[in-house]
């Protein structure tokens, strides 16, 4: 956290022009109240980047509209009923929301949504006493009812009023209250945290879809292990993400195994590690990257039911890699993941276990270009996941799992500039295909392209009338 008054400075520049100037003069000039609210007040004291302005007023959604039209070039309603209108003013996103003192009733997914009448009661309606502070413009004086101060400095996330209360308002605070503890690296205070684990049940009154953000939210920040902790110690996992839990497999005194739990943690920070490394390198890896994420924090997931114990103490987990594939794809279908996500996050744990055969032997060009080829466009996922789930602490393994990969990676550059591996296609098309062997649309000519895909995988590149001879010997084979 920096000192406050330089806070107070950054603050004080922040309202002095720009849009908040301008909604600061439009709001006085029509006789409401405004402040900055939430999250940029919280960030400006601890030194992080302010991405969001948010701002909360007395005046009605209507009025609201009818002050910033003038001043902006865009409006439209995020949740009118909610009290909410956005703008855009001088290139910037806006958010102003009326006053309000709402509350669940302990059954709806909705709050019954009340408009209130002071900015130190809607403050104390709000999740977490570091959101609970504002900035009054154009006067520049901080309101703070609730001691968010005191927890910013003490790194405490704990709610303004009795956390029984504000969880059952809203559940959906058990989970911003890990995402955030996670994103902010604070402490839950005792009582909170006790509070979570004992209303963790009331979780299903929530939509799917908030639930899906607040995760993948969680996922994204910068360092999410805590994060994910806590859901598991809270048993709020167990509702939401009940695959990773299970991982903590028992142990017994004849045979022992990998914690699988803390394997998939470090996973995950391992994983986090190479992605922001190779994000900043240039390769086509973004940061945060939710889907290697959700792999590397899922890629294990088929072991409790695939675990085995063999004779000799020793615990096996045959095709965990492909059961746990399917148990992805199904967990992240609830979760309401778009598909590219599933399918995504699916491929990569189907794939996880490739590459540990080439350190048994050498592996042919083909051998690599099929690893190419089944990765398709996850490759630069596949290759930090795989990197990623390296976690022992054999220095001498690990070092030589990491050679043998950069071996790996170096050949696949070397044939990807030789063949353009990437896209990798049969010899001759469909149009050739069928002018070649005289045959019109239909199954056949699907089977020669995979003869021909096969072909290409095994051996390479071919000459036209090469490819073209060994399409007529095939097909002589199959038309005799």
């Amino acid at each position: 956290m920096q000192p406050v008054q330089q806070s107070l400075d950054f603050l004080a520049k922040l309202a002095a022009d720009g849009p908040v100037a301008q909604l600061a003069s439009a709001f006085a000039d029509a006789g409401h109240e405004l402040a900055l609210v939430g999250g940029p007040v919280r960030d400006a004291f601890l030194g992080r980047a302010i991405t969001d302005l948010d701002f909360t007023t007395d005046a009605t959604p209507d009025q609201i509209l009818a002050i910033v039209t003038p001043i902006s070039q865009a409006q439209w309603d995020v949740g009118r009923a909610f009290g909410t209108i956005a703008a855009r003013i001088d290139g910037e996103s806006v958010e102003i929301t009326t006053y309000r003192s709402d509350s669940y009733d302990g059954a709806s997914r909705k709050p019954a949504v009340e408009f209130g009448d002071s900015l130190e009661g809607d403050l104390r309606r709000r999740d977490f006493t570091v959101n609970a502070m504002a900035l009054r413009v154009p006067e520049l004086k901080l309101v703070d009812p609730s001691g968010g101060m005191d927890d910013l400095v003490a790194g405490i996330l704990r709610t303004p009023g009795a956390p029984e209360v504000s969880f059952g308002d809203d559940p959906l605070r058990m989970l911003r209250a890990i995402r955030f503890s996670a994103q902010l690296g604070f402490t839950l205070e005792a009582a909170t945290a006790i509070a979570i684990a004992e209303m963790r049940e009331s979780i299903g009154i929530i939509s799917i879809e908030r639930v899906n953000d607040e995760l993948s939210k969680l996922l994204k920040t910068d360092a999410p292990r805590r994060g994910v902790e806590l859901l598991v110690e809270s048993g709020l996992a167990e509702l939401v993400l009940p695959e990773v839990p299970a991982l903590q497999l028992e142990s017994d005194e004849h045979h022992h195994h990998k914690d699988v739990y803390q394997h998939s943690l470090t996973v995950l920070d391992q994983a986090i590690d190479l992605e922001k490394s190779r994000a900043a390198s240039g390769t086509s890896i973004a940061s945060p990257d939710l889907v290697l994420r959700l792999a590397a924090l899922l890629h294990d997931i088929g072991k409790p039911a695939t675990k085995r114990n063999e004779p000799g103490g020793q615990v096996s987990f045959h095709h965990h890699d492909i059961v746990g594939a399917k148990l992805a794809k199904k967990r992240l279908r609830e979760l309401r993941f778009d598909n590219d996500t599933i399918a995504a996050v699916g491929r990569l744990i189907e794939l996880h276990l490739r590459f540990f055969g080439y350190t048994e032997g050498a592996w042919t060009d083909s051998a690599v270009r099929r690893y190419v080829r089944d990765a398709g466009d996850q490759l630069e996922r596949l290759h930090i996941l795989t990197r990623a789930d390296v976690t022992t602490r054999n220095r001498r393994k690990a070092d030589q799992l990491s050679f043998a990969y950069d071996d790996l990676e170096e050949r696949i550059a070397v044939l990807a500039a030789q063949e353009e591996i990437d896209s990798v296609r049969p010899d001759l098309d469909g149009s050739q295909i069928m002018a070649l062997l005289g045959i019109g649309p239909g199954r056949e000519v699907g089977q020669a392209r995979a003869f021909l895909l096969e072909l290409r995988l095994d051996e390479g590149p071919l000459p036209p009338e090469e490819a073209e001879a060994r399409l007529r010997a095939w097909w002589a084979e199959r038309h005799p």
